[in-house]
């Protein structure tokens, strides 16, 4: 693999999360923290006690470089990738990455057609997933029948317990902790 931006620099005087950016710019898609740290050290033709050594740092300075951001599942992609909008999307849902992240094209420019194509997709789930069928919206209190839920009658045990226990305690009167100690003392 080679990079523009360092064919007039020495291999050794290269920093691994510089090296790191290329790689995924060069790629365009996100990768797995190991994909990255060979493809890094293979670039920078590092020796496995070199990776060794280095790999804490590297992933320290993964995670508080802004150019990246981790994306679940030590997956790590550019930050210059995803609108602002898209990244807490990215970390919350559980989507498959090439559906539902926006990237930008490898010409630089962002890929609209792919965007307003997911954007199409969600909001027919969104309304797929609105429509309630009448039949259940309209359902009197009476006609619920019982699922067999065990624990919703063990739980309602309980509060009939507890409703117990609390009629026992009313004829009770709350006493302060001196007055008891002056009887003791009497």
């Amino acid at each position: 693999m080679k990079f523009k931006q360092f064919e007039n620099t020495n291999k050794k005087e290269l920093a691994m999360i510089n090296v790191a950016k290329a790689v995924l710019e060069n790629v365009h898609n996100v990768m797995h923290f190991n994909d990255l740290l060979a493809e890094v050290s293979e670039y920078l033709e590092m020796s496995d006690d070199d990776i060794e050594k280095e790999m804490g740092q590297f992933y320290t300075d993964l995670n508080i470089d802004g150019r990246f951001i981790s994306l679940g599942e030590n997956r790590w992609g550019l930050r210059e990738w995803y609108p602002v909008d898209s990244i807490d999307e990215e970390l919350t849902q559980e989507n498959d990455i090439e559906l539902i992240t926006p990237k930008q094209a490898a010409d630089g420019f962002d890929d609209i057609e792919h965007v307003e194509e997911e954007l199409l997709d969600d909001a027919e789930k969104e309304m797929d997933d609105e429509e309630v069928d009448d039949d259940e919206e309209n359902v009197e209190p009476d006609e619920i029948t019982d699922d067999g839920d065990d624990e919703l009658d063990e739980y309602s045990d309980d509060i009939d317990d507890i409703d117990d226990e609390t009629s026992k305690l009313e004829g009770l009167e709350i006493v302060e902790e001196d007055e008891v100690l002056e009887d003791d003392e009497d």
